[in-house]
């Protein structure tokens, strides 16, 4: 049976708080995982038939804590996990429905903070983060990062059982320990936005899952957190950017890049929202990257038109972040935006100071920056060869073939 839409957004939904629940009363958070995942598949079968629960929250951690139970009271686990299961509180079942429910939005802040835990390393951090925050399916997240579902799998597992072996507790972090915590959530879903933004791999340019279950989970964050000016800044970079999307892509896939995008087709309304985001929160404290991002997004999306964009104040903000976020990605935006203001030769000078980064000594990007202001200086081999240089090095198939467009463009 197919299960409908309305459902399986409400069960994604529901997914994060029902696991905090049941790991902030049991602990274990790799059986609590599994054990919310039965209760997941046990409702996409019994609620298309039988209708939806008066307490759909309650009903998966009534279904959730009997699975955890028997599974802390089979062979294997009495021996384990028996200290564990003695401290089970019977009357959870009963009592949790009305018990939890103010405390599911703080369960899923400490959810996440959970599975952005400092012992994972960032690739682990995101696919913790899509299963167990996001409500995605082990498959879902595979499919989304082309890999075998039998290594996402591994990957999840792995990470789960380090998080358990650390010691991790279903806590916040201490107010010491909160900004580098803090710091490590935005920034994953950071990586989740983007990746579905631009997909590194594949025959698609945009993955609306991914940037999609992004922005739930940063507005999620921005509900628990709203007086935080670098999670506001987040939301904003991810509203303002993903405004855009209708135009990116021409009906044969192809990319559009952005001062060739019809700006009648971003969402005006998306737009409206980050501008006021991201307005409130650089008036409202401490300015930090993301909120430069978001400003600098605020500027290319309020432009009538690409000939109108502020560049100077663009420039301007991007030598700000980079004394804020200094790296390599943040130097090679600095370069376009120094060679719309200064000129290519500028640019130019700029980017050469890349050239010796390991971080990017592989990346298709800088050849592709490099091609793109040589060609606005007019050197049309140089151009060229520095696109079909960064065309070979992708395996994004839409960059790929927009690459190799703009190679035969500026060479014939």
């Amino acid at each position: 049976m197919t299960l409908p839409p309305r459902t399986e957004d409400l069960l994604r939904e529901l997914a994060p708080s029902v696991l905090g629940a049941l790991v902030r009363r049991y602990g274990h958070f790799d059986a609590a995982e599994d054990a919310v995942q039965e209760a997941l598949l046990a409702a996409s079968q019994q609620w298309p038939e039988e209708g939806l629960p008066d307490n759909p929250r309650g009903w998966l951690i009534t279904v959730a804590a009997r699975r955890l139970t028997d599974q802390f009271r089979s062979e294997s686990a009495r021996r384990t996990r028996e200290a564990g299961a003695a401290t089970l509180d019977p009357a959870f079942r009963a009592s949790a429905p009305a018990a939890d429910e103010e405390r599911a939005s703080d369960d899923t802040l400490t959810l996440l903070f959970l599975c952005c835990h400092p012992a994972l390393t960032p690739s682990s951090q995101v696919a913790l983060t899509l299963r167990a925050v996001g409500g995605l399916s082990t498959g879902e997240i595979a499919a989304a990062f082309l890999a075998p579902e039998s290594t996402m799998a591994q990957r999840i597992s792995r990470a789960k059982q380090k998080v358990r072996k650390d010691g991790a507790q279903f806590t916040m972090p201490s107010q010491a320990e909160l900004p580098v915590r803090l710091a490590a959530v935005l920034h994953v879903l950071y990586l989740v936005f983007n990746e579905g933004y631009t997909a590194t791999t594949g025959d698609e340019l945009q993955r609306t899952d991914l940037t999609g279950e992004a922005i739930r989970l940063a507005r999620t964050v921005r509900g628990l957190m709203p007086d935080n000016g670098e999670v506001a800044g987040l939301l904003a970079l991810m509203l303002l950017t993903d405004a855009r999307r209708a135009a990116r892509v021409r009906p044969d896939g192809s990319l559009v890049p952005l001062d060739e995008q019809d700006r009648s087709r971003w969402n005006a309304d998306v737009v409206a929202e980050g501008v006021g985001l991201v307005t409130e929160a650089l008036r409202s404290g401490p300015v930090g990257p993301y909120q430069i991002q978001a400003a600098i997004a605020a500027l290319h999306d309020e432009a009538p038109s690409a000939q109108e964009t502020d560049w100077a104040q663009i420039e301007a903000l991007y030598e700000v972040l980079e004394r804020l976020s200094p790296g390599p990605m943040v130097t090679l935006n600095r370069a376009v935006a120094v060679a719309m203001v200064r000129g290519p030769q500028a640019g130019l000078k700029l980017l050469a100071t890349l050239d010796d980064d390991q971080r990017l000594a592989e990346h298709h990007r800088l050849r592709a920056v490099r091609a793109h202001l040589l060609e606005m200086a007019g050197d049309g081999s140089g151009a060229a060869a520095a696109y079909r240089d960064a065309a070979q090095r992708t395996s994004s198939m839409p960059e790929r073939r927009y690459l190799e467009e703009r190679a035969e463009r500026v060479d014939g």
